[in-house]
């Protein structure tokens, strides 16, 4: 005779396994549709496999040849992190939120979508670090951030400093 009570112990354990996945992925899409919404999108692209990508591409504000890298097969690790990286700053969290989104996304992405985070645009953690030019962020190259500074124009007016005795460029008050 053979023993059937092994059997019905796997069965229970892949019972087990699917009833987790299942909770999983629905706590994972939950996360995604209200992160979606959060930044202006459709939230039911969250379930939508490539389109899904699409949308995040647009709230972290990167050009869509990055689906390709994203889809390509070793390069994707690098890019998806890299997405999922420019999606949290987005948001104005940090590095360390980033590496929750990646190793455990169901976690995180509920807490970015039902939390308190608000949508601040691409790159938002740049953006705050009070810089000047066409990017949002200061000039990194440029270690001087000082009007005396050898990257400036000699000749640009608005660089010109402030002389007391010339009519013509009165010091600030």
């Amino acid at each position: 005779m053979e023993d059937y009570g092994s059997s019905g112990a796997a069965a229970g354990i892949g019972a087990g396994v699917v009833i987790f996945y299942l909770i999983v992925w629905v706590a994972l899409v939950a996360g995604m549709w209200k992160t979606f919404e959060k930044a202006g999108k459709p939230g039911w692209a969250a379930i939508i496999p490539i389109y899904n990508v699409i949308i995040l591409l647009e709230i972290i504000g990167k050009p869509m040849i990055w689906l390709l890298w994203i889809l390509l097969p070793c390069v994707n690790f690098v890019f998806g992190i890299w997405a999922l990286n420019l999606l949290s700053k987005s948001f104005g969290k940090s590095e360390g939120f980033t590496a929750g989104l990646v190793l455990l996304s169901f976690i995180f992405f509920p807490i970015l979508g039902f939390g308190d985070a608000k949508y601040l645009g691409p790159s938002a953690a740049e953006a705050n670090m009070g810089g000047n030019n066409q990017f949002g962020a200061g000039n990194m190259n440029n270690p001087f951030n000082n009007t005396n500074n050898p990257f400036n124009k000699p000749n640009d007016p608005f660089n010109k400093p402030k002389d007391p005795m010339d009519p013509t460029n009165p010091p600030a008050v």
